[in-house]
């Protein structure tokens, strides 16, 4: 069977196996050769009840030891505690970078040397930097905040934050924002649903050319969720503030763990919007046209041609999976026409297996 045909034949569940394809300590759902690398968590500080901030692979590992003899060499503090002959081998930043200024700062300089010495140019080489920063909370699951957002004294679960090309390489929780703009009808007694898609940019760092959510981005540091999504629909869309604020809504989250074809690991949390066209106005403002170079064009696909894009690997993985989120929030899937329907819903909502970091 040659691969093209292979990819037409792709499931749902297999979609999903594509996007969230890590296990941690354990085999993935496909398994590769990476599955043998024993993956380190990253602690905030060196104490057994600190905050677990990432997964580091071992090559990194190896870097970060570098690293120390590095400052060392150079009259520096050391940055990382590498604490590999205790019960629980685990890193840890040093004692002394105790603030989030701090650690933001020596994360800056870190990243912003292996940038320019190209020591990892397929993550955060000059082509791949974004020249973005993304938060790091001490709980991923908790509260958005910031230092810029949050009264003086208060408590913060923001820990530092650090460019967005290199967040692969440290194994960090990052977040986005997807938003699905679509219509439905009724013809001949039966409902149907059409989307738009855009096809990304082919000069974009990643996934140049694939198809992509109506409009999606990642969130910032110090931006909110849904300001960040009013940013990209107008950057990526051309679709207005007022029409955005009016119009859509937040629908849930998806989660997945996602391994890239390198072995770089991005845990990944897309808040989840709809923007559904309203079926008694002007459909104009909503139609999304490019605007910042991002997108290569935009096209209006029914739920068939969308389904059968999605099944020739076509979209960008994660952008699957917020698809296939859709058509089960809208009743499209369902468990009668769909066998694996409750393992599609739970896995579109995990983890990270985060109780084994």
């Amino acid at each position: 069977m040659s691969t093209v045909e292979h990819m037409h034949k792709l499931s749902f569940l297999d979609l999903i196996n594509i996007c969230d394809n890590v296990r941690v300590h354990q085999p993935s759902p496909i398994p590769t050769s990476f599955d043998a690398e024993t993956l380190i968590p990253l602690y905030l500080t060196e104490s057994l009840s600190s905050p677990i901030i990432g997964l580091l692979r071992p090559l990194i590992v190896q870097q970060l030891e570098a690293e120390n003899n590095f400052n060392r060499e150079n009259g520096k503090l050391e940055m990382w505690n590498i604490l590999s002959s205790d019960e629980t081998p685990r890193v840890a930043f040093q004692t002394w970078l105790d603030t989030h200024a701090k650690r933001t700062a020596a994360m800056t300089e870190l990243c912003e040397r292996w940038r320019d010495s190209r020591l990892f140019d397929d993550v955060c080489g000059p082509k791949k930097w974004r020249n973005e920063m993304y938060p790091i909370y001490a709980d991923p699951f908790g509260v958005h905040d910031h230092p810029d957002t949050t009264k003086l004294g208060e408590s913060l679960n923001f820990v530092f934050e650090m460019e967005r090309s290199a967040c692969a390489l440290f194994g960090v929780i990052t977040y986005g924002v997807h938003m699905s703009i679509y219509d439905e009808a009724e013809v001949d007694g039966q409902r149907t649903l059409r989307v738009w898609v855009p096809t990304r940019a082919r000069t974009k760092p990643t996934w140049p050319g694939y198809l992509d959510n109506s409009v999606a981005g990642g969130i910032p540091s110090g931006m909110p969720m849904f300001e960040s999504l009013v940013k990209e629909c107008m950057e990526e869309a051309s679709i207005t503030a007022d029409i955005v604020r009016k119009h859509v809504r937040c629908v849930g989250a998806i989660s997945y763990f996602f391994r890239t074809s390198k072995g770089w690991l991005q845990p990944e949390v897309e808040y989840v919007y709809d923007l559904l066209i309203p079926s008694d106005v002007d459909p104009t403002p909503f139609r999304p046209k490019p605007l910042d170079g991002e997108v290569e064009s935009f096209e209006l696909l029914s739920q068939n041609a969308v389904i059968q894009k999605m099944r020739a690997g076509l979209f960008k993985p994660n952008c699957a999976l917020v698809l296939i989120d859709l058509f089960i929030r809208l009743g499209y899937i369902t468990p009668e026409n769909e066998p694996d329907y409750m393992k599609i819903v739970t896995r579109l909502h995990g983890q990270f297996d985060y109780e084994r970091w």
